[in-house]
């Protein structure tokens, strides 16, 4: 092994294209079902608090599990990381699809999402392994396209699986596509091994996060329909929930290998990178579990119309990531990018909380597209803004943070929203109800199957959900503004020209190890993964995570410590 572990082209390709396949089989396996959840839900005699539960489990467990991966991404071995997250997420998925009734769907659905915060922080963890950051713009947006391609693909074959024969097969499908991203990756992916150390997980920092965090979802969640916002149980949960992250973050301030390394908040980037995201992650995941309530009980539409009508949004995702990820590579600027990202965002949900039950698809498709466009202008590349900032011993724990408070934005977005949804939706049906001399029985709680409804019914459901469902995206714009102020207030810095490989690398011949590198290279050539990871650990290379690193970067200087030769 020489000086520098630059990967030629065609290598990157291959590597990449186990990555991106794990990254399809997540998206997949948690899209396939969202234009079919309507059907679901009602064939399991759900409620429209189960709908949104169904699609909060996952994200409560993405949330959670996401920086715990992130940091064991930083001490353990990824490549067998990933691939465990593969197998997490799909047995789960498979196991949600002999569901008999919405509790148990509930818990597997909570399971997968444990596979899926894996393979997202993953994911993104060795693409900054493998790419430098100047390069890594274009191979993002590759991302970015992969995943509009599976956001396409998932709903349109799910719709047309439970139109034309069960919904249960959805949830089967991602099986052979996960068994062909295991051996990919087992193949393509080769990384050199960590150095040998004594790895400290940091349990009560992970247990008191988890804790923490999920209470305060389910307070979210609970609130306004199991009990009132200002009631005994409001304040139980939300007091227990901040002394558990009150508790979390004194463990962290000492923990040897925190979950998330507090001093990671002294760097400007990653601190704005963090609010953004959380307003993208509720117009993202918030905004698009409601357009399929929208499209079949709103407007009437069979499942797989539903996932043909979102098309819009998916497609501006994907021009959006790969146009602007090319010409971040070309010009190694990426804030006016964002910054256009974040206007757009703000202009799209705007525009979105105008519609009702009888505007026109055109309109709408307009609106969807700009708000795809707006996602794959921020997403990803507040993660290379982060990333390129960060120490390579914290790509990890910093990256999956960025992912974790993008996901708890989604996850407190889908919550709110679906609670704002819910009293909308039964206060307004009651109130048709009352009009129409029928005493009301509670029609509200439920989500309907317009097509078995008698024409006044009907009509005055889509009503109540067309527009419910435009006051949640009004609910998401002052989110929106909050993520764009944030944008512009990033202060950009030039994109490196190293990958992370190449800069461990550099850091352990730093040590003073390369003429014995060289050597142990020459006289054991297919034992030199192993060799040069124990003389690195016994030689104390870096283990990562110091708090002087942090400070180092917490200014926002040049990145990865001032080297501009990267």
């Amino acid at each position: 092994m020489s000086a520098t572990t630059t990967m030629t082209r065609r290598e990157v390709l291959e590597s990449l294209s186990g990555i991106l396949l794990g990254m399809f089989v997540s998206i997949l396996a948690t899209s396939v079902v969202s234009s079919s959840l309507p059907k679901i839900i009602n064939d399991l005699n759900g409620s429209q608090s189960s709908f949104t539960w169904v699609v909060t489990a996952t994200l409560l467990t993405t949330t959670i599990s996401t920086p715990i991966w992130g940091k064991l991404a930083d001490l353990t071995n990824r490549k067998v990381l990933i691939q465990l997250a593969l197998v997490v997420s799909v047995v789960a998925s498979a196991l949600a699809g002999l569901s008999q009734n919405v509790g148990t769907l509930i818990a597997f659905r909570a399971l997968q999402g444990i596979g899926a915060g894996g393979l997202m922080a993953l994911a993104m963890v060795l693409i900054s392994d493998i790419i430098s950051p100047r390069e890594r713009g274009k191979y993002m947006g590759l991302m970015g396209a992969i995943m509009a391609v599976s956001q396409i693909g998932g709903p349109l074959l799910g719709g047309v699986l439970t139109d034309t024969v069960s919904w249960r097969l959805n949830f089967f499908v991602g099986l052979p596509f996960a068994i062909a991203a295991i051996v990919v990756l087992q193949r393509t992916l080769h990384l050199p091994p960590v150095p040998r150390r004594v790895v400290k997980i940091d349990y009560w920092g992970a247990l008191l996060i988890s804790v923490g965090v999920s209470t305060l979802l389910l307070w979210v969640t609970f609130a306004g329909n199991n009990f009132e916002w200002v009631s005994w149980q409001s304040a139980v949960m939300v007091i227990g929930s901040l002394l558990a992250l009150v508790a979390a973050v004194l463990v962290e301030k000492s923990a040897v290998e925190p979950i998330i390394p507090l001093h990671l908040f002294k760097n400007r980037t990653f601190v704005l990178a963090v609010l953004a995201s959380v307003a993208v992650g509720v117009a993202m995941f918030g905004t698009a579990v409601f357009l399929s309530q929208y499209m079949q009980v709103a407007r009437g539409k069979t499942a797989t119309e539903s996932g043909l009508l979102t098309i819009p949004m998916i497609v501006g995702t994907f021009v959006a990531s790969t146009l602007i990820g090319q010409l971040i590579t070309r010009t190694g600027r990426y804030k006016a990018f964002m910054v256009t990202g974040g206007v757009l965002l703000v202009g799209s949900l705007f525009a979105l909380s105008t519609i009702d039950y009888h505007t026109s698809f055109v309109l709408i498709s307009v609106y969807l597209f700009f708000l795809g466009a707006s996602m794959g202008m921020l997403m990803q590349n507040l993660v290379l803004a982060v990333q390129n900032t960060l120490d390579v011993s914290e790509m990890g724990a910093g990256t999956s943070t960025v992912a974790f408070f993008r996901t708890l934005g989604g996850a407190i977005g889908v919550s709110v929203l679906g609670a704002v949804l819910a009293s909308k939706v039964t206060s307004s049906i009651q109130e048709g109800l009352a009009k129409m001399g029928v005493p009301s029985d509670g029609t509200g709680g439920t989500v309907p199957d317009v097509s078995t409804l008698p024409a006044p019914m009907r009509d005055l459901v889509e009503r109540s959900y067309g527009e419910g469902i435009a006051e949640i995206f009004l609910v998401a714009v002052p989110l929106a503004i909050i993520g764009l102020i944030c944008v512009l207030f990033l202060k950009e810095v030039p994109l490196g020209t190293k990958s992370g490989l190449d800069e461990r690398l550099e850091r352990e011949l730093a040590a003073g190890l390369p003429d014995l590198t060289d050597e142990i290279e020459q006289e054991h050539e297919g034992d030199f993964a192993a060799a040069e990871g124990s003389v690195l650990a016994g030689a104390g290379a870096p283990s990562g995570g110091s708090s002087s690193q942090g400070t180092e970067r917490a200014g926002d200087g040049p990145a990865r410590g001032g080297s501009t030769s990267r």
